[in-house]
């Protein structure tokens, strides 16, 4: 890096940010100080930004997207998913170039999801926050797993965004009257395996899919072992012998039902039950966790039933416990009147 003074009577300011071998910028300038200010100017920016280096990043954010879907996405039990919503939001965003990704962009689609500008499908306009603040945090993770696999050496763009506050999610579960209605309106139904499925449900705590997708050999007298679960560990669960003589006793590696999500959502809409957006077939893991608290289960117990690797997840079912907080009767200012 030089200042020189040319036979014109210019100054010319040469500049190599990336070194001698590097990219070589010379300008020319009427003063010699205004060589020297951009010559500092071109100093600056390239401390700046060492990452970008003498060859410039031209990779699309979908690139990085599918780098690191292939690299370790695909291990995770919702890989698909997130690579698809980071897919769309890209191409929402008009797939910027990796190194022009920044958190005002991300802002502006997000303010635009919000308000039903940018949607995903025509069933659902505008999104909750929720939704913004899980795709936000999938790209975090994203550019947080690439630097760990050394392919991102810039800074993570939206490391300083912060998610929305959002109000805890009302848990909805079932009265036993409800489970009676709901359970005759699944008897009712065309799908022969949906009862059953339901059943599985309730008394193990399973998610859906868990529970749709057994296999003969997950099923064994006395219990049911769930595997590949969201937690990546396999649990088994007791259940009765009632339920038991109601499974088929098929041993197969492939899953012994058929599928009838939807058959569900009819049951659920015939039986008169009412719940929270986007809770259908999650209000039976509710309903299994809520009554096992209140007829005085043990919250570790629970955990390890439910698989939850985060005994807090386990926690939002602590207050149907009958002895939770029972202090606030007793302790209470109107006990001393």
């Amino acid at each position: 890096m030089a200042v020189t003074k040319l036979s014109n009577g210019k100054w010319q300011a040469q500049v190599f940010p990336n070194g001698r071998d590097g990219r070589r910028i010379r300008r020319q300038f009427a003063t010699k100080g205004e060589a020297m200010a951009f010559e500092r100017h071109i100093k600056d920016q390239a401390q700046d930004k060492p990452w970008l280096g003498e060859k410039a990043d031209k990779r699309r954010v979908t690139d990085l997207v599918e780098t690191w879907f292939n690299a370790h996405g695909v291990t995770l039990s919702d890989g698909l998913k997130r690579k698809g919503a980071m897919e769309f939001a890209c191409f929402a965003m008009g797939n910027p170039l990796a190194t022009e990704f920044n958190a005002k962009l991300f802002a502006t689609y997000r303010e635009q999801r919000l308000s039903g500008k940018i949607t995903r499908s025509d069933r659902v306009k505008a999104v909750t926050p929720r939704t913004v603040n899980l795709e936000l945090a999938y790209f975090r993770a994203m550019f947080n797993e690439l630097k760990r696999l050394d392919d991102w050496s810039a800074p993570n763009p939206l490391e300083n965004v912060r998610e929305f506050k959002i109000d805890e999610a009302e848990l909805a579960w079932l009265t036993v009257e409800e489970v009676k209605q709901l359970l005759a309106e699944c008897e009712k139904s065309k799908a022969e395996d949906l009862v059953t499925i339901v059943k599985i449900c309730l008394a193990t705590g399973a998610r859906w899919g868990e529970a749709e997708s057994l296999t003969g050999k997950q099923i064994s007298p006395g219990k049911i072992t769930y595997i590949k679960t969201k937690g990546k560990k396999n649990r088994a669960v007791p259940i009765s012998d009632e339920l038991y003589e109601i499974l088929p006793k098929v041993r197969t590696s492939k899953p012994v039902f058929t599928g009838c999500y939807s058959a569900f959502r009819g049951a659920i809409k015939r039986a008169g039950i009412e719940l929270p957006d986007g809770q259908l077939s999650h209000v039976l893991r509710h309903t299994f966790a809520s009554h096992f608290m209140m007829r005085g289960g043990n919250i570790l117990v629970l955990q390890r039933i439910l698989g939850h690797t985060d005994i807090k997840v386990t926690m939002r079912y602590a207050h149907f416990a009958p002895d939770h907080l029972t202090e606030a009767v007793e302790y209470n200012p109107l006990n001393l009147i």
